[in-house]
């Protein structure tokens, strides 16, 4: 991502401990638009009984989002591409349902694809084929963002949010960009890599781990190795048309004489896993590799090339917004906070967050999984080998810390074991080795007590550190 990482992290702030506060795209994505951690907008998963665009989350916190708010500070406001994953699903509302705030809304129904897909533009119903001048969504959204930009009213002020699918599956690049990159991993580097997994994988000690991270063959099998190599280079194919996107609109934005009074957030809503401890594909755990994600800014008032260590969440991105917008934080109620101090200090007093909660809430089949029945019930996302990367005791809670005295990571499971993992990263930052039963009863009397308060936080209670 060369042209993202120039045009805005290096026009700007790039911050290194950005987090997802869940490792899952609805209940993340819900965060980011409520500034909320899940147990407070109650989005858990992405099936609509976990609340994913179900009509509760309509009734109750989509009526609490980012554009709402900006409207009533006179914005102008555009969204376009994926949004939550039962999106326009007719016992989700249909097409029709439009979520309050949006001036234009060109949003996709369900999950993420390239082609062949539905949109619920202004609440009416667009299909889509596979000609890829006119349906490839990641430039669909690029040019009607930039339509947008040029028909604008510009008595107001304006706010975008850009949803590429990018690089989600099924990582369908464009034309041209098929066969990119194709020197990243091939011929004697697909044996490099081979060797590298298996290698990495078997310094992990999976027998002080959760189950589901023991059921993974170890080291990993060469058709496992295969389908990951395959997956990683269409990945980063598909993001060759987002980097695309960073630079036409920048261009535009500098074009109609706006650039320098725009901010751009440049972020993820989870981190992914690429064989890490013999899991294949996916997102989901609670280790660094899933719930760290990119974050750049750039804006007024923002000094160029900056590298900010402080910790940041997603649950922070909607009150920085609504922040830069000079709306008082105080009428809101969410559980993030502002960050724009420590990208400008100049123009807002800061705090420092020494620590914060990460939670999930694991999904699973009810029935055996066909594809998969040595595992049986109770599991999903069985990928490559029948490693199964979910199940409902998948649920857990984590109080991260990271600050210059601590960086640790306790988590308890909600389980018939209930299980505990803890995890050094100063000493151990790929965290191979879970200390729970090495770390001073203290310590961990301590970090169960903060989980305790964080887990039943609400608006400023989730800001208070003792």
């Amino acid at each position: 991502m060369k042209k993202a990482k120039a045009l805005i992290g290096d026009a700007g702030a790039t911050f290194v401990n950005a987090f997802t506060v869940t490792p899952l795209c609805c209940p993340s994505r819900s965060s980011i638009f409520t500034g909320r951690y899940p147990h407070n907008h109650e989005v858990r998963n992405n099936s609509l009984t976990g609340n994913c665009s179900s009509s509760l989350w309509q009734k109750g916190p989509e009526t609490q989002t980012i554009p709402v708010y900006l409207g009533k500070q006179h914005y102008e406001t555009f969204f376009a591409g994926k949004y939550l994953n039962q999106y326009g699903k007719k016992e989700a509302g249909d097409v029709g349902h439009v979520p309050l705030g949006w001036d234009q809304w060109h949003s996709l129904v369900g999950n993420s694809q390239y082609y062949n897909y539905t949109l619920s533009v202004n609440g009416k119903e667009e299909k889509h084929g596979d000609s890829y001048e006119k349906d490839y969504l990641t430039d669909l959204i690029t040019n009607r963002s930039l339509h947008f930009l040029e028909d604008r009213s510009p008595q107001h002020p304006f706010f975008m949010m850009l949803s590429p699918p990018a690089p989600h599956s099924p990582w369908t690049a464009a034309p041209q960009y098929q066969k990119s990159l194709c020197d990243v991993i091939s011929g004697a580097d697909e044996k490099m890599l081979l060797d590298l997994y298996h290698f990495c994988a078997s310094l992990s000690v999976f027998q002080d781990k959760h189950w589901l991270l023991r059921q993974p063959v170890n080291p990993m099998p060469n058709s496992s190795v295969e389908f990951l190599d395959n997956a990683y280079r269409k990945r980063w194919q598909t993001l060759l048309s987002v980097d695309d996107m960073v630079e036409k609109l920048v261009k535009k934005l500098d074009n109609i004489k706006e650039l320098d009074n725009t901010y751009i957030f440049y972020t993820s809503d989870n981190g992914y896993h690429t064989g890490q401890f013999s899991l294949p594909i996916d997102k989901r755990q609670l280790y660094e590799f899933d719930i760290r994600i990119p974050l750049m800014v750039r804006g007024p008032g923002i000094k160029p090339n900056q590298t900010l260590q402080a910790p940041v969440l997603n649950i922070d991105l909607a009150p920085t917004m609504l922040d830069i917008s000079g709306l008082n934080l105080s009428a809101v109620n969410m559980d993030g906070q502002s960050f724009l101090s420590q990208m400008a200090p100049s123009l807002r007093n800061g705090t420092a967050r020494p620590y914060f909660l990460i939670e999930y809430t694991g999904e699973g089949h009810p029935t055996p999984d066909p594809s998969c029945p040595k595992l049986g019930p109770g599991l999903s996302q069985c990928f490559p080998d029948c490693v199964c990367e979910d199940a409902y005791n998948n649920t857990y809670a984590c109080v991260r810390t990271l600050n210059k005295e601590q960086n640790l990571q306790y988590c308890e499971f909600a389980d018939s074991e209930s299980f505990v993992e803890v995890y050094n990263l100063t000493s151990d930052p790929d965290q191979l080795e879970n200390i729970f039963k090495k770390v001073d009863p203290q310590i961990l009397q301590a970090m169960n007590q903060r989980l305790i308060k964080l887990q039943s936080c609400v608006g400023s209670s989730c800001r208070e550190y003792k």
